[in-house]
């Protein structure tokens, strides 16, 4: 039994090695094609009960990631973390069914989006200031692991605004960054590519933590609403 566990852990830590190793060489740390979700895992909010459906589709030799929200809310998260600096760049693909009547990024109760993609970085107690040290070990006591250090949302809106980044209205350290707005493009495929680190920096104005993870989302539970939405792929690369 424990040469089965050391041979395992052999070819394990073989894979790990040469992806890292691949990803250096063609500048690509991810690309997901959603052929199955077997590297994604729940990202579910506390007191919120009714979560959304993500699944993979088929069409053709084609495969996307379908979600379905109705009146929910949840996610999704990539199971290995990045290096920012080593890979600052994103690219995807989305397509939404339609935008949410009700919704609105400038208050808590329209803060729902039929799509977005989320930037996670990660809290570092090693790093912290003090008054970080408090708010954040306090979030960990009440839901056993620490809140991200901060994220960047970007969003396919629900309508038009004159400004390009807002506050969220639940959290000083969640900056959302409109990149499609509106029905207009609606049932559309759309192409997005954009910088983390230069995003950062212009919305935080300091530098962002080197280690980050990769999350996505449709929900309505504020508005009530429904909305299905597509990814083709995402890819993070230098």
């Amino acid at each position: 039994m424990g040469k089965k566990y050391c041979l395992a852990g052999i070819i394990i830590s073989g894979v790990l090695v040469f992806s890292l190793a691949l990803a250096q060489e063609t500048g690509i740390f991810l690309r997901e094609d959603f052929n199955s979700l077997e590297n994604w895992e729940p990202m579910n909010f506390p007191k919120i009960k009714r979560h959304t459906l993500y699944t993979i589709v088929q069409e053709g030799e084609s495969s996307y990631l379908k979600a379905e929200s109705n009146a929910s809310a949840s996610g999704i998260v990539f199971k290995r973390e990045f290096n920012v600096f080593d890979y600052p760049k994103i690219r995807w693909r989305w397509k939404i069914s339609n935008v949410f009547e009700k919704g609105d990024v400038k208050v808590k109760a329209g803060d729902d989006y039929p799509a977005r993609i989320y930037i996670l970085f990660t809290y570092d107690p090693r790093t912290a200031s003090f008054g970080q040290k408090i708010k954040y070990g306090l979030f960990r006591k009440l839901y056993g692991e620490y809140p991200p250090h901060s994220t960047l949302n970007y969003i396919w809106a629900n309508r038009k605004h004159e400004e390009t980044v807002f506050v969220s209205t639940y959290a000083d350290e969640s900056m959302i960054i409109p990149l499609e707005s509106g029905a207009e493009n609606a049932g559309m495929w759309v192409e997005e590519d954009v910088k983390i680190v230069d995003d950062y920096q212009k919305v935080f104005g300091v530098d962002p933590p080197s280690t980050a993870s990769l999350a996505i989302m449709n929900d309505s539970d504020n508005t009530g609403e429904s909305a299905v939405s597509y990814i083709d792929y995402i890819e993070i690369y230098r």
